[in-house]
Formats: structure tokens, C-alpha cells, sequence
């Protein structure tokens, strides 16, 4: 089936001049936007909400790094390597645990407020996959809430031009295929109306991630995958969307709930809450050395396994041993949250399942955040710096936000910015009519069935046919341009790319779960899935390739691309 190469969306009607547009504010957008502006680039965010509605404030547990006494980046590293599955770029990796002790002190340099203990030196907590205790965490369970308050504060204070309520489109190239700038649509509360246009020499992707794709998720409404769909159409190579980690523990509120669900923090687990059935059995004991506490994707599957064992939608996790001065102490938000719900976890076990959290995949980068199309950078979740392989550690993605987008400022202000050239305009593309905003509740039944925490040949082939007859219906009545359908779209683009590239992997590996290859394969899958798409205006193929190791090769290969082996899907997406 031809995918878009660009959204059907008006010419731009205005345009602001700059030399760093940054597409999103979380802790990754915001901080390579501070560390740009301090250098003397003018620097413009556009975000899709207010300033401060991003994944980052709904981060419970916190930041990883070695700050504790005995604690050393190698033993951060080794548990990230693990947490990954064989999978990690290990350059990538020695980079983000090296560099984090410093990222974090120079984050509460601006202002973040982390908890402490009475000694005055931070408090740490452990959650799965570390054996150290290297957490730090600010107001209890609230760490993204005050990161994001701190940046957001800072990014003021600096006098940052900022569009806000702002869906970022498609990606501007000159004629060279640089980068140009970004079209994006303000909606409604901005300070200019409909579509316009950031013009820059270097866009930042700091989107987010994909929840959404899922009926059932822990990432926000804004989460729908948007710095995906605008790279893939603008041809930037794409990695790993088949590791999509979905967290043990979120609040189960019975059988219809969709939508963004309440987390309950791996941290309770790192305090000692055990998962028990509803007779009360910790079943994972026995099945891993860190019980309660391995890695997310071994928890999630176990939880599942024994839901289909004993026909049960929910397991709990039993805390009351904490006692009501510990929740109210150390899980404030939780609790708040759970008795919402008409749930006490002093009292009784807190009903949970897994939801789509995390997205392991992204925008490839290399270790500067370079995506493959020059002049285009991504950091945070929306990338894929290779750190976290087949399922990231616990902690380990507010800093990759923070300490990659630190690298990218310093590749952005490193070298003077070439001259901003003008974008080439291409007529309106001809491509695939867009979805009705419906479609979108569509596309994530179809996922959360065919592509969840378990997979098969069958279930991705059926979830493959069923997004295509989406997007191929003629019945339906033409659907408009607006926000809704853009959203909609670049879900249903993510999506398509996910399940092809799930089919594709033949293995179990991390939080990517086959069904009909339960078995972890080396030999031939030790090496990443890389996608693009092909830049025909009419409707571009998906293209799939691997690479030949671990690590990833460079943003700009050589010209014999000798460095990945590729193949190419063309409408049926299996292998």
C-alpha cells in the first residue's frame, strides 16, 4: 500500500525566521533549546500543546545516573546492556551513563528541585534492572512534573519565542535537500492562526513518543507519534519501532478503559511492593534473579502469562506493608491517583496491567542526534540513539533526553549554521486521502489486538490487512485537513511501519514478543531494522533493511552503502 510522502495541508500562510526550531518541551526539547539560545542562536520551540503538557511531567520515577557512593557509569552501563537484550549501541551507551552525573547537576543548576535526604545528599531509589540504588527523584513520585516546571521557568526567564497549541506537519528542504524549516498549525489559542511556517537551517524533533497507537497507554493525548510520521516523509531513516515497552503496572480500571491510564511507578516496586495474583502469590519469584525487580519486559510478560494462565484481565501489586505514612511521604501522586479511582493501596492490593509506555524505536540518530536528512536532528523519544536496544532500562529515558540534547546543542553551536536558503514548494501531493477522525480509535483497537504485549505471524498479518482497509475504504466521505485528521494520519503511518517491522523480526527479543518464535536468535537478528520511506509524491513504498551489527553506521553513509543491507516491502509487508 503507497504511504504519504507529505500531509495534505494548506500553502503557509506566515512564517517566522530562525536559525534553531525546536518541535517540541519536554526535557529534551527544552533543554537543547536553552543551551542554543545561551550560545546566541535564535531559537524558536513549537510545541503541540502549552509548554508544560509533554510526557516529561508525567515521568514518576526519575533520572538514572551514578550518583550514589559505589556506583560507577560501568555498572550503569552493564544494567543498561542487559535491560537491552543484546541490542544496545554500546558507543551510545557509554555516552549517556558517562556523561549523566553531570547532566543531572547541571539540570539542578537551573532550578530542579530533587528530594534529599537528611544528610543533604540526594536521595536515590532502585527500580528494575538496576542493582544499585541510582534514582533520583524529586517531590516523591513528581520528578517530571518539577523537571518540567524548572525548564519551563528557565526557558522564560531566557525570553525564548515560543509558539504554543501548535501541531508541527511536514518538514521544509531546500534545493539541495538541506533542511529549511518546518511547517506547522496553530490551533486555535496561538498567536497566529492556521498553517504557517518556522523557517531554520536546523529542526530539532523533540515530539514525544507513540502511545497512542494503543487503546490503552501511559503517555498523554499528545503522544501520536508525530516526529515519526515527519521524518519518515521527509526521508529520514527510521529504527527499531518494533520494541514498544509496555509498562508491568499500570492502574487497571477495567476491561473498556482506554486512553491514557495512571502509572503506578516502578519505584513502588524498588521500595518493596510485591505482584501477586488474586490469591495473593508473588509469582514472579523464581522467574528471574531480581524478582519483582528484573527488567520491564520480563515483568510485563509474566503478567500477562499468567493472566491468560487464570483467565484474568488484571493482577495487583501489593504495597500495604508501606504502611499510610510511607505512601503519603514517598507516592503522594499515586495515591492521590489510585483513591481517584475508589482504590486504597494502604488497604488493599492496587489492581494493575501492562500499557503501552515507552517507544524503544525512533528517528535514527547518531551520537550528535544527526538524523540522515542533513540539517535534522531528534533527541528524546522521538529518537532512536541505539541507547536502550531491545527495551530500555528503567530511568534511562529523561536522561537520554537531557544528555543527548546536550550533544546536540553542542554539534548545532559547534560550527556556524549554513545560510538559510528557501524552501523548495512542491505542488499538493496526491497521495493517499487522509482518515476521518474516527479512524483514529480504529487504529488502536486494531494495534492494541494485533501488535500488543504478544504477537504472531497472524496476529501482525491481520493487523497489516485491517490498517490498509482503513486507509483504503471508498465509501467513507472525504475526510478534511485539520488537526484531527493530520493526528490521525501520522498514527496510522507509525503504526503501518510498526507492524511491518514486527513482522519482519522473527524472534522474541526485549519488549518485542513473537508468539511463533519464542526464542531469542542472535545469529540473525543481533542488528537493528532500519525503514524509510521512498519520496515519490504519488504514494512512497516502505523500505526495510537491517543493520550488520549493533551499532549504528554513520547518519551519512558512503556512497557504496556498504555499511547496511537493505530490502524492500512493497504493499505486502511480510518477509
Amino acid at each position: 500500500m503507497p504511504l504519504p510522502t507529505a500531509l495534505p495541508a494548506p500553502a503557509p500562510g506566515w512564517s517566522l525566521d530562525a536559525e534553531v526550531a525546536v518541535v517540541g518541551s519536554g526535557i529534551a526539547g527544552l533543554t537543547v533549546a536553552l543551551r542554543c539560545a545561551a550560545a546566541g542562536l535564535r531559537t524558536v520551540i513549537v510545541t503541540k500543546a502549552r509548554l508544560d503538557d509533554g510526557s516529561t511531567r508525567w515521568a514518576q520515577g526519575g533520572i538514572a545516573a551514578a550518583l550514589g557512593e559505589g556506583d560507577t557509569p560501568a555498572q550503569h552501563l552493564d544494567d543498561t546492556l542487559v535491560a537491552g537484550v543484546g541490542l544496545c549501541d554500546e558507543a551510545a551507551v557509554t555516552a549517556l551513563v558517562t556523561e549523566a552525573p553531570e547532566a543531572v547537576r547541571r539540570l539542578i543548576g537551573l532550578g530542579a528541585r530533587f528530594d534529599t535526604a537528611e544528610d543533604g545528599a540526594l536521595s536515590l531509589t532502585r527500580e528494575g534492572g538496576h542493582h544499585r540504588r541510582r534514582i533520583a527523584h524529586a517531590g516523591g513520585d513528581a520528578t517530571g512534573a518539577e523537571v518540567s516546571r524548572a525548564l519551563v521557568a528557565a526557558v522564560r526567564a531566557a525570553g525564548i519565542e515560543t509558539v504554543e497549541n501548535a501541531l508541527a506537519l511536514d518538514l521544509l528542504k531546500d534545493a539541495d535537500g538541506h533542511t529549511a524549516g518546518v511547517t506547522l498549525h496553530v490551533m486555535g489559542e496561538g498567536r497566529h492562526d492556521g498553517v504557517g511556517a518556522v523557517r531554520a537551517p536546523a529542526v530539532v524533533l523533540a515530539t514525544g513518543g507513540l502511545g497512542q497507537i494503543f487503546s490503552a497507554t501511559t503517555n498523554p493525548a499528545v503522544s501520536t507519534g508525530d516526529g515519526v510520521a515527519l521524518a519518515l516523509r521527509a526521508g529520514a531513516e527510521v529504527s527499531d519501532l518494533e520494541f514498544v515497552q509496555f509498562h508491568p503496572t499500570s492502574l487497571w480500571l477495567g476491561p473498556d478503559a482506554e486512553g491514557q491510564q495512571p502509572l503506578v511507578s516502578e519505584a513502588v516496586r524498588g521500595e518493596g511492593a510485591y505482584l501477586v495474583d488474586a490469591d495473593g502469590t508473588r509469582f514472579l519469584l523464581g522467574q528471574h534473579e531480581l524478582a519483582e525487580l528484573a527488567p520491564r519486559d520480563i515483568v510485563a510478560k509474566a503478567i500477562t502469562r499468567r493472566m491468560h494462565e487464570l483467565g484474568a484481565d488484571h493482577m495487583y501489586l501489593d504495597a500495604r506493608h508501606f504502611g499510610a505514612d510511607m505512601w503519603a511521604r514517598r507516592f503522594p501522586t499515586i495515591l492521590a491517583a489510585c483513591r481517584a479511582h475508589g482504590i486504597d493501596p494502604v488497604t488493599e492490593p492496587i489492581p494493575i496491567a501492562p500499557a503501552a509506555h515507552y517507544a524503544s524505536g525512533g528517528v535514527r540518530t547518531d551520537l550528535s542526534g544527526r538524523t540522515t536528512v542533513p540539517g535534522l536532528y531528534a533527541c528524546g523519544e522521538t529518537a532512536c540513539t541505539g541507547v536502550h536496544g531491545a527495551n530500555r532500562l528503567a530511568s534511562n529515558s529523561l536522561l537520554e533526553g537531557l544528555v543527548f540534547a546536550g550533544r546536540i546543542a553542542t554539534a548545532i553551536t559547534s560550527s556556524p549554521l549554513p545560510r538559510a536558503a528557501a524552501p523548495v514548494t512542491a505542488p499538493p501531493a496526491p497521495g493517499p486521502a487522509l482518515l476521518p477522525p474516527e479512524a483514529r480509535t480504529a487504529v488502536q483497537r486494531v494495534m492494541t489486538r494485533g501488535a500488543g504485549v504478544l504477537r504472531s505471524a497472524d496476529s501482525l498479518a491481520e493487523a497489516a490487512r485491517a490498517l490498509d482497509a482503513l486507509a483504503l475504504d471508498d465509501d467513507r466521505k472525504p475526510a478534511e485537513p485539520g488537526a484531527d485528521t493530520w493526528e490521525t494520519a501520522n498514527l496510522h503511518l507509525v503504526a503501518r511501519v510498526l507492524v511491518t517491522a514486527a513482522l519482519h523480526r522473527t524472534e522474541t527479543r526485549g519488549c518485542h514478543w513473537r508468539e511463533d518464535h519464542p526464542e531469542r536468535d542472535d545469529a540473525r537478528w543481533r542488528r537493528h531494522l532500519v525503514a524509510t520511506l521512498g519520496q515519490d509524491p504519488a504514494g512512497a513504498a516502505l523500505s526495510l533493511g537491517t543493520t550488520r551489527t549493533t551499532a549504528f553506521p554513520p547518519t551519512a553513509p558512503p556512497a557504496t552503502g556498504g555499511d547496511r543491507q537493505r530490502d524492500s516491502h512493497q504493499g505486502d509487508p511480510t518477509p
